[in-house]
């Protein structure tokens, strides 16, 4: 934002030098760019952040130097001479998008004369950037200049039927906007029409068709309020940047467009002549609601660490316009209806600091550094990480959305819960993730065009699941996602191992389950209870990330119940004194048999010296029947109480064996 030195000092008196004044300014949040010396006058560029629309006028800025120094500041006095004749007679406005456009004026100006600006006028647009194009034009845009809130004249002549509408763009309307760009609107697009059709895309730019010229004798003025987010959705799809669309997207004061439409009236008028219509048409739907914020004094201090006396405190308040009240230790403020960045008590002790001065804070030659104890969640972290690194995993770091496709494939009833950002700065992935693995998906799809082979990836991030409560924000849950390019045995292997790392002795089970993106797929139970999912990724999950030939699997669990099952305390049982036996069986089974049918025949007829049953391998090929398959276990035998003899285990062996022939139908290999 460009600030003529010449033209602030009408609003507040000032002798300062541009370079104290960008020091003072900068302290209040506003750093200066640049300075630049003209003939006969001075330019300071200011930063003005995003939150700061007030900022973007002569008047805004000259209000912050005003507090910082003690001035007064100084509006312009705004008379209007009116005829009897009254506004409404001219036209009317009608507003079917009450969303996007939550206020719009129009009055009418009827005998000017178009001509060039005076000298002054065009001295002053030309220091901060603007060119000068007529009287009527260059008074919009000075007023904008100058209080921030974009004004719009139309050669009222061209205005259809005498009504303006401001609705929705109807698909396939177009419009060839000042600049002769010609603008496809789309049904997401606010724009400013008549009885007949689109005169400017609301916001941004007016139309080609309705511009003021040499012709123009009678003046449409509109102000008005339009949603930000709308106005920079539409701006962006159109390549259409404009210094009105800049203000609009940074929020105006809905409450001072009438006195800012006086002002710039009165600016054509006295430019350009003419008669103004008795009032003006004001179309509000829903009034403003003043906002009040409290701000206790003693947090006042807490925060800052510094010592603020009340009476600065009410000093600064007041010259910013918070009309603050003292009772009981908390001042209590009306905020600016200017100043839609403050909503929170942190919000008021942010004006103060930044006024008072932030140079007030002592420094100190030495600071203090605490070291603290990682938490448990960030231990659970760096030790899941350790385990799965061990497992030949790598840990990916995604952003937290996923486009509308990978969302559809992870939900069974659709993407209407999700929550998502409008479509503005992200052109497709605007959705947040339910689950992480679409995102690994994606990391196994680049690792796979890069020949990047194996490849075990997982991540630990929140997710952002609907609570079915109507308007209520989405809960976050943090999760823990791994994929493979290999067999489902290889995660599960994983997951087990993790589980049993986190918590020794834990009861894993992985239950058969219809899930949504895999062909085959199973809850996790740890002790029980569900602590996640697991699966091998169905063909249209395989089609859709274009791995087709790899077969996948993929694995989520609960991070915050893995957190809790490793809360609890670990049992230690001494060194066992006596040796183990172990036996590898090789068994023949019906392909449909599934290991928990195994390990529970086992079970079914183990010895209290029946230690362990592991899980080593499975084959099909050679020497197996059609239809079958050879699982490999392994069984550790130990005593307790005494040395095992070999007699004994192969008692045990033939127990178990028989058991495994009875309940699975298993037969014992043999070469």
């Amino acid at each position: 934002m460009k600030i003529s030195l010449n033209w602030l000092r009408d609003y507040v008196e000032t002798d300062l030098k541009a370079e104290l004044m960008a020091e003072i300014l900068s302290d209040l949040g506003l750093p200066c760019e640049g300075i630049e010396h003209l003939a006969d006058d001075t330019v300071i560029d200011v930063e003005v952040t995003s939150n700061r629309g007030d900022c973007l006028s002569h008047i805004g800025i000259a209000r912050e130097l005003a507090a910082a120094t003690g001035k007064k500041l100084r509006l312009p006095e705004v008379r209007l001479e009116e005829a009897e004749r009254p506004a409404s007679e001219f036209v009317q406005v009608e507003i079917c998008a009450p969303d996007w456009c939550k206020r719009y004026t129009a009055r009418v100006i009827e005998g000017v004369k178009i001509g060039p600006s005076p000298d002054w006028m065009v001295k002053r647009l030309e220091a901060v950037g603007m060119r000068s194009v007529n009287n009527v034009v260059d008074a919009t845009n000075y007023a904008m200049m100058e209080t921030g809130q974009p004004p719009h004249a139309f050669d009222f002549a061209t205005i259809d039927g005498r009504k303006i509408i401001v609705r929705k763009a109807v698909g396939g309307e177009q419009i060839v906007s000042i600049d002769g760009s010609q603008c496809a609107l789309t049904p997401e697009m606010l724009v400013i029409a008549d009885a007949r059709r689109p005169v400017a895309v609301a916001g941004i730019m007016g139309g080609l068709a309705t511009e003021v010229s040499n012709t123009t004798t009678t003046i449409l003025l509109e102000d008005a309020y339009f949603d930000p987010v709308c106005i920079r959705t539409t701006e962006r799809r159109l390549a259409l940047p404009s210094e009105a669309s800049f203000r609009f997207e940074r929020i105006v004061d809905i409450e001072k467009i009438d006195w800012a439409s006086q002002r710039t009236t009165q600016l054509i008028v006295q430019l350009a002549g003419g008669r103004v219509a008795r009032g003006m048409v004001d179309a509000y739907p829903r009034r403003y609601q003043p906002l009040e914020v409290t701000l206790r004094l003693p947090r006042l201090s807490q925060l800052l660490g510094i010592e603020v006396p009340t009476d600065v405190v009410l000093k600064i308040l007041s010259a910013l316009c918070f009309e603050p009240r003292l009772q009981d230790g908390s001042v209590t403020c009306t905020v600016p209806t200017w100043r839609s960045d403050v909503d929170r008590e942190v919000d008021l002790i942010e004006e103060v600091a930044r006024v008072y001065g932030y140079g007030k804070v002592p420094t100190r030659r030495e600071i203090q550094i605490e070291a603290t104890a990682a938490d448990p969640r960030h231990k659970l972290a760096q030790a899941v990480g350790t385990y799965l690194n061990g497992c030949g995993f790598y840990e990916t770091i995604n952003v937290d959305f996923v486009d509308q496709a990978a969302a559809e494939v992870f939900s069974a009833g659709g993407t209407l819960a999700h929550l998502g950002v409008r479509d503005v700065t992200r052109k497709a992935g605007n959705l947040l993730r339910r689950t992480l693995l679409a995102s690994l998906l994606e990391v196994l799809q680049t690792n796979v065009n890069a020949k990047n082979l194996p490849c075990r990836i997982y991540e630990i991030a929140d997710t952002f699941l609907p609570t079915g409560i109507k308007d209520a924000l989405p809960r976050e849950r943090a999760k823990l996602g791994l994929v493979v390019d290999g067999e489902f045995r290889v995660l599960r292997g994983a997951v087990e191992g993790l589980i049993q790392s986190v918590h020794h002795g834990a009861a894993v089970e992985f239950v058969p389950a219809d899930l949504p993106w895999a062909q085959a797929g199973a809850r996790v139970l740890v002790n029980g209870q569900v602590l996640g999912e697991a699966g091998v990724f169905s063909d249209a999950m395989r089609v859709r990330f274009d791995i087709e030939d790899l077969t996948p699997c993929g694995a989520e669990l609960d991070f915050d119940e893995l957190l809790a099952l490793g809360s609890g305390s670990v049992k230690i049982k001494p060194i066992p004194r006596f040796p183990a036996i172990e036996r590898d069986l090789s068994l023949v089974v019906a392909e449909q048999v599934r290991w928990a049918e195994i390990a529970r025949a086992v079970q079914e007829v183990a010895p209290a010296e029946l230690e362990d049953v592991r899980f080593v391998d499975i084959y099909r090929g050679k020497g197996i029947a059609p239809g079958a398959k050879s699982v490999t276990l392994s069984l550790r035998f130990r005593d307790e109480d005494g040395t095992l003899t070999h007699e004994a285990v192969d008692q045990y062996q033939a127990a178990i064996l028989e058991s495994l022939k009875r309940t699975v139908g298993a037969a014992l290999r043999t070469l």
